[in-house]
């Protein structure tokens, strides 16, 4: 195993660690919810009466925040080494692993490990060793 040292971003990646939780504390102080993507995102398909707003907002948000991100700072180039259909596969398979498991990475890892919820605990470390035996077995078995 290398370091990539080159594209090491330790601040940049501390600065976005505190983004998440201080989004998650101001989310869970103004709306008295739990922050989690997979649960905004799926409450926008299926809305609730005043629900709607916030959530779209929320998205779009998250959608905006990296072009705004890259306007600031020059971004770190990345390569991606999949196809366009493995991707969209992998992301349904993470849509519908949330939705079996009531929540994604930022709803458990993040503000579910801080409340030391025990569910979240699990699901965290499922999300964990699912992501390292999917890494070792398309790397040193397929490849």
């Amino acid at each position: 195993m290398t370091i990539d040292w080159t594209h090491f971003t330790p601040w940049t990646s501390l600065a976005g660690g505190l983004l998440i939780g201080l989004s998650a504390a101001v989310f869970i102080l103004f709306l008295g919810r739990i922050l989690g993507i997979s649960g905004i995102v799926g409450g926008l398909l299926k809305p609730k009466t005043g629900d709607w707003g916030w959530r779209l907002a929320f998205v779009l948000g998250l959608l905006a925040a990296p072009w705004i991100w890259s306007a600031v700072i020059e971004p770190v180039e990345a390569t991606i080494e999949a196809s366009t259909p493995i991707l969209i596969l992998a992301g349904l398979l993470v849509g519908l692993g949330t939705r079996y498991g009531s929540g994604c990475t930022s709803g458990h890892g993040v503000c579910g490990l801080s409340r030391l919820s025990p569910r979240s605990v699990v699901a965290t470390l499922a999300f964990m060793a699912t992501g390292f035996l999917t890494v070792y077995v398309v790397r040193h078995l397929l490849a």
